[in-house]
């Protein structure tokens, strides 16, 4: 009797428009190939590495057009990029449920879990199963043309943030905040971020919000640039439902998803932010405390410090 082995696969996405990607994605394939595990990569990114083309074996690289089923089958998705590409891999980790590891190649990289130089240790460790899954929170999106009784005419989610900003450089966004079906204030601004915990080191932390470690369940609301006496950050319950209104005769705005995704807000339009149903897997190699990466990531002085070292 003969025994059918599943055939281990690991989806490769990559910023092939720059060098060092493509360097360091032939090098993560070569690595997992070596080690037996499948490559499956999508053929416009196919075109730009250097891949060997094998087939029909454990081991083997499976070049694959956009579908539905892109990841099924992959027990893992390893983004090599920037932001950019890692945010673009969250969105394929969203519709699949498969975990994202990310490998930074630029500048932050909150979202990533190892860096450049890491790629050997980053092979071994996939190789090994070496790594644990953690959930981060997402954003539900849907705007309607009118109050909160007019029927949705866009929906969208975000794992960093959803932004509503004014499409007019000449002229502020004027309007009012909501939590929980409760009026905050109204404002003239250049906009307004809504954020998970994962989103407070990205737009949110630019526009002035607080960082919130990633274990804690909150939602944020930033205004950009208000002009008033009331517009500080808000933390609000996980539960809470917030809401940007647009009003009536302010010029039109745009909702921006994440910074990749955007559709323009009439005035008159209403955001409305909540919970995502469905969260990003993310997996990590790393069980450092939040405190090491945010000191790591922003390179923030702390010389002189006289805590206890860590073991």
């Amino acid at each position: 009797m003969t025994t059918k082995t599943h055939r281990r696969t690991v989806f490769l996405l990559a910023h092939t428009g720059r060098p060092a990607a493509v360097r360091s994605a032939e090098l993560v394939v070569l690595g997992l190939l070596q080690r037996g595990i499948g490559v499956r990569v999508l053929e416009e990114e196919a075109r730009d590495l250097p891949l060997p083309r094998t087939s029909g074996a454990t081991g083997a690289i499976e070049i694959v057009t956009p579908g539905a089923d892109l990841l099924a089958g992959c027990e893992l998705l390893v983004v090599l990029g920037g932001d950019g590409t890692l945010l673009r891999g969250a969105e394929f980790a969203r519709s699949s449920g498969v975990p994202m590891l990310g490998v930074n190649l630029g500048t932050v990289g909150f979202l990533a879990e190892a860096e450049r130089d890491d790629l050997d240790q980053v092979v071994h460790r996939v190789a090994t199963r070496d790594y644990e899954v953690e959930e981060r929170m997402t954003l539900d999106v849907t705007v309607r043309n009118g109050g909160p009784d007019a029927e949705p005419c866009y929906s969208d989610w975000a794992l960093n943030e959803a932004s509503v900003e004014k499409a007019a450089r000449e002229r502020m966004l004027e309007v009012v905040t909501e939590v929980d079906g409760r009026p905050v204030t109204r404002f003239g601004c250049d906009g307004v971020v809504c954020a998970t915990p994962t989103g407070s080191t990205a737009y949110a932390f630019s526009a002035g919000g607080p960082v919130v470690w990633p274990e804690v369940e909150a939602l944020l609301m930033v205004p950009i640039s208000a002009h008033a006496l009331f517009a500080k950050p808000m933390v609000t319950a996980p539960s809470s439902v917030l809401a940007v209104e647009v009003q009536p005769q302010t010029p039109h705005g745009v909702l921006w998803c994440d910074g990749r995704r955007t559709v323009e807000l009439p005035a008159g339009a209403r955001v409305e932010v909540r919970r995502g149903a469905v969260p990003v897997r993310l997996a990590r190699l790393h069980q450092a405390p939040f405190t090491d990466r945010l000191v790591a990531k922003f390179a923030l002085p702390v010389v002189g410090w006289r805590g206890a070292r860590q073991p």
